[in-house]
Formats: structure tokens, C-alpha cells, sequence
């Protein structure tokens, strides 16, 4: 009676994100109760292990007690300092210095944001600032790639580059630009590395010289695409872009919001090929999803540029609940557990979460299997040698959702066949083996659509 009553108050009152809000009143809202490691459990009781992590984000797993006792402490103290007038408090200042430690190279000066979107949409201001305090404010021109994710902000989700965020917004700007993805899978030069990596800097400069270099402020690019189907470049893919970017003297933002805190294996991504960007988002991972937060690491040489030219007068930009101490209290702790063992276990995992889905190559509709440490992805397909999608008609970024429900796994279905994977560090075997089992049932019950075997036939 009780979830009965909450989908009704649900639909008739809550707004999802992206979400279809006719074809949700219809369906309704399934209920989720609780949560402990990388199980979830709904209001009937179900229980499925989270492959995706809510939203990419529950990177330590559901119910560590550490991280509940950090938020209590913090509320009973000091529940609330805002950052303005220049205050502040502990868990912030102290977050700060932590992760400007364990950032890569000069990325010590670091703004907290609510999130993803607001973290991106920071930078959009900062940039545009720094360019006017450089005596260059025609570089107000931004680039980013085909099939990436900037977040959901008005301008942030105009470097975004899914058709669902720009439909009906009247966005992209046309101060926004696009590169193809590198999309490995289906590059029109192939699969090879090299021949990838020369296209996309080919992309690129083509891109910076027909708009005027002198225009160009700034370049996004996330180390794996998320949103856009977990799409893995090739090795030495992001450090060719960001060394083009140099060259040509635009600042290059790595958007670490899915990437980062251990989700790849390494605390941020970057790390991976050694380049240290101009500015760095996060978000997710850095509280574990259990509050909100966001942040913007920003070299040395742009802080200074913006410090030295704003002088005393104030930088204008700023949010009510920036550096909101009880979030850093939990990204305190969300941290000491990542390096107290979450990141070393996330390797493993994250290795038996890869052979366990390349091990499902060979099923029919399986193109590509693609991922590193615990993001990953497997892309359907009903014809191999073309790799020709999965028609439209088996609407498979609900169907298949549904199927992986009632088998007791939550993942990612998107729109064009991709099945995203990005569960919790703390997953062990028999979690990632079960992700394994039930995703195979999963595409047998595909395999077994009317639209499918019409489509094989």
C-alpha cells in the first residue's frame, strides 16, 4: 500500500531528469528502499546488484557507516558556513588541500561546485575571464567533441553533444563547436590507434583554423566518453589533443566528472598518460553520491592570471552552497576510504569486470566490448560484419533496462543498443560474476525479441 501511494505522489508531483514525462506517468516510478555494498534493494524487497552505480557516481558503495558518522558529526557542528565574506570552514579548506595534493601537476587552487553540470558551467565563466584579463577577449569560441557530456546547464549542455539535450532548448550557441568522437568502433579510419589519433588532431586543427585561432578560447574532452556510450580512445589519444592545445595556446579542460575518483583505477585519469590540464571537473565520485558536490582544479598560471587582474575587486561568481562543509566532511572520508582500499580493490574488480564481459564476445549480438577498470560498455548489434545497430523498433534503452531489472541487475541502456557499465570500487567476485551471469541473460531475452530475430532474419 505504501509504494502504491508513493507512485502516485510520484506521479503526480516529482519531475524526473531526462526522462520522457508522459511515457513516466504511464510506466511509474520503481521505488528504491535501501542499498548496502553494490546491492540495492526496492520497496517490494528486490534485490539487484547496481552495475552502474546510481549514476555513475556511488563509487565506494552503499551504507559505510564512516561516511553517515562524518555527515552527523559535521551537521551537529557546524551544519552550515558559506565561503563568502572571505569565511570558511575546516572540512572545506582542509578538502581543498587534500585533493590539490593528489591532483595531477599544478592543478592546486580548487572551486566546489553542487555537481557535474555547475563544475562545467564554472569553468565556462572562468575561462571566459581569464581571456579578458589576458587583453584577448575574442577568445570567447569553445570546442568539444561529438557524442561527449558537459552536463545539463543551459551553456553546458551546448558543449554537450547528444541530441537530447539540445532538442527544444534552442542550444547548441553558435559559439560552440564539435569535433567527431574517436569512437574506436565505428571510426571512419578504423581501428587503429595512430590512424585515430591523426584524425582527431587533424579534426581539431581543421576545426582551430576555420574558426581563427586567435578566436578559439578553450577545448573539452572527457578521458573516456560517458554518456556518449563509454567510448575508450586509443592509447595516447588525450595527451596528442592536449598538446595541440598548447601549441596553439587554448586552455584544455579534462572532464573527469564520470572519470574520476578511482573509476578507471587511478584516483583521476589523467594520470593514466601523465598530462596535466588547465582545468579538471569532478564531481560524483568525490562524495560517493551520498551528498552533492563538484569541483574545478585550476592551474597555477590561470588562477594567477585571474587573481592578479581582478585585484581587490571580487571575482563575481560564486554559489550559496560552495565548499558546503558537510559535503567536504564526506569527501573527507570518501577519500580516506578510497585509499585505504577501495582503489586497489576497484583494479581487481575492474579486471574481472572486463574479462567477464569480453568473455560474452561471442554471444550473437555482442559488436564491441570496451571499457577500463570499472566504466565499461558493450555495444549491440544484430549484424557483426556491419555493425549494424539494433533496430528502433526493440527500443532497447528500455527494453533492456527492463529485462537486466527483473534479472536483479540495474545498468545503462542507451538509445542506440550500448549497455553501460560503471558499478561500485567495492564490488567482489561474486557481485561482478553476478553482473556477468545476469547481463548474459539479459541479451539471450534480447536475442529472443520479435524486432530482433525480424531484424537477424
Amino acid at each position: 500500500m505504501l509504494a502504491n501511494s508513493l507512485i502516485e505522489l510520484d506521479r503526480a508531483h516529482l519531475i524526473h531528469p531526462v526522462s520522457s514525462y508522459r511515457g513516466h506517468e504511464a510506466l511509474g516510478v520503481r521505488v528504491l528502499k535501501s542499498a548496502k555494498g553494490a546491492t540495492v534493494t526496492d520497496a517490494s524487497g528486490k534485490q539487484l546488484v547496481d552495475g552502474f552505480a546510481g549514476l555513475w557516481c556511488v563509487n565506494a558503495g552503499y551504507g559505510h557507516d564512516s561516511i553517515v558518522e562524518a555527515a552527523a558529526r559535521q551537521m551537529r557542528e557546524l551544519p552550515y558556513a558559506t565561503a563568502y565574506f572571505d569565511l570558511g570552514s575546516e572540512p572545506a579548506i582542509r578538502l581543498a588541500s587534500e585533493l590539490a595534493d593528489r591532483a595531477p601537476g599544478d592543478l592546486n587552487h580548487v572551486y566546489f561546485t553542487l555537481g557535474g553540470s555547475d563544475a562545467v558551467d564554472s569553468t565556462i565563466r572562468f575561462v571566459r575571464y581569464y581571456w579578458n584579463a589576458r587583453g584577448e577577449p575574442q577568445r570567447d569560441q569553445f570546442i568539444s567533441i561529438e557524442q561527449g557530456y558537459h552536463g545539463s546547464s543551459v551553456v553546458g549542455a551546448g558543449l554537450t553533444a547528444l541530441p537530447a539535450f539540445h532538442a527544444g532548448f534552442g542550444i547548441p550557441f553558435e559559439w560552440q563547436h564539435k569535433i567527431p568522437s574517436p569512437y574506436p568502433y565505428r571510426n571512419p579510419v578504423g581501428e587503429d590507434g595512430n590512424a585515430i589519433i591523426a584524425a582527431s588532431l587533424a579534426a581539431l586543427k581543421a576545426k582551430i583554423e576555420a574558426i581563427g585561432p586567435e578566436r578559439v578560447a578553450a577545448f573539452y574532452a572527457e578521458p573516456i566518453q560517458g554518456s556518449g556510450g563509454v567510448i575508450v580512445p586509443p592509447n595516447g589519444w588525450i595527451k596528442a589533443m592536449r598538446e595541440l592545445c598548447r601549441e596553439y595556446g587554448i586552455l584544455f579542460i579534462a572532464d573527469e566528472v564520470i572519470t574520476g575518483f578511482g573509476r578507471t583505477g587511478p584516483l583521476f585519469a589523467c594520470t593514466d598518460e601523465d598530462i596535466v590540464p588547465d582545468f579538471m571537473t569532478t564531481a560524483k565520485g568525490l562524495t560517493s553520491g551520498y551528498v552533492p558536490m563538484g569541483a574545478v582544479f585550476m592551474a597555477d598560471h590561470v588562477y594567477n592570471v585571474i587573481a592578479d587582474a581582478a585585484g581587490n575587486a571580487a571575482v563575481g561568481h560564486g554559489y550559496t552552497y560552495s565548499a558546503h562543509p558537510v559535503s567536504a566532511a564526506v569527501a573527507l572520508e570518501v577519500l580516506k576510504l578510497y585509499e585505504d582500499g577501495l582503489l586497489k580493490n576497484g583494479t581487481r574488480a575492474g579486471a574481472r569486470l572486463m574479462a567477464g564481459l569480453s568473455g560474452l564476445s561471442d554471444h550473437p549480438l555482442v559488436g564491441d566490448v570496451r571499457g577500463r577498470g570499472m566504466l565499461a560498455a558493450i555495444e549491440l548489434v544484430v549484424d557483426k560484419e556491419k555493425k549494424t545497430p539494433l533496430p528502433a523498433s526493440s527500443m532497447p534503452a528500455r527494453r533492456v533496462f527492463d529485462r537486466a531489472w527483473d534479472n536483479g541487475l540495474i545498468i545503462r541502456a542507451f538509445a542506440h543498443g550500448v549497455l553501460g557499465y560503471a558499478p561500485p570500487l567495492c564490488c567482489t567476485d561474486s557481485d561482478v560474476d553476478a553482473i556477468i551471469e545476469r547481463t548474459r541473460r539479459t541479451l539471450d531475452q534480447t536475442l529472443d525479441d520479435a524486432d530482433i530475430r525480424q531484424a537477424l532474419a
